[in-house]
């Protein structure tokens, strides 16, 4: 091993690689840093961005779900008017036909004398 002689260009060579080898990590260092950056500032970015899309979502929904609740709330009031008036309706149309049913009953009862050609000669 005493013997050992490299040629100086090979050594250079050698030398040239490593330093080449080194540089190109440390490059390569520096981008995946930076992108790691990057990557942070975008992710913060994304998340304020969410968070002001959400406000905003939830700002115009509560105006939609108030504008509902009023459109319920007159159904609501709607549907008992509607149900007062069917109510209405029925009562009269039992005291219609309670009133066909008592005019019924009376002519029946009373046919003969109200007809002066079914009356009898003795008035009765």
């Amino acid at each position: 091993m005493n013997d050992l002689k490299l040629p100086i260009a090979l050594v250079l060579a050698m030398a040239a690689q490593l330093a080449g080898g080194v540089w190109w990590v440390s490059q390569q260092a520096a981008t995946i840093s930076g992108l790691e950056e990057t990557v942070s500032q975008l992710g913060s970015k994304m998340a304020i961005e969410d968070n002001v899309n959400l406000r905003r979502d939830v700002a115009e929904n509560s105006k939609e779900i108030g504008y509902v609740w009023n459109e319920l709330d007159e159904v609501w009031d709607e549907h008992e008017a509607l149900t007062l008036t069917i109510s209405k309706i029925t009562d009269l149309q039992q005291r219609v036909a309670l009133l066909e049913q008592t005019i019924a009953w009376i002519d029946r009862d009373h046919s003969n004398m109200l007809d002066p050609r079914k009356m009898n000669m003795n008035g009765k």
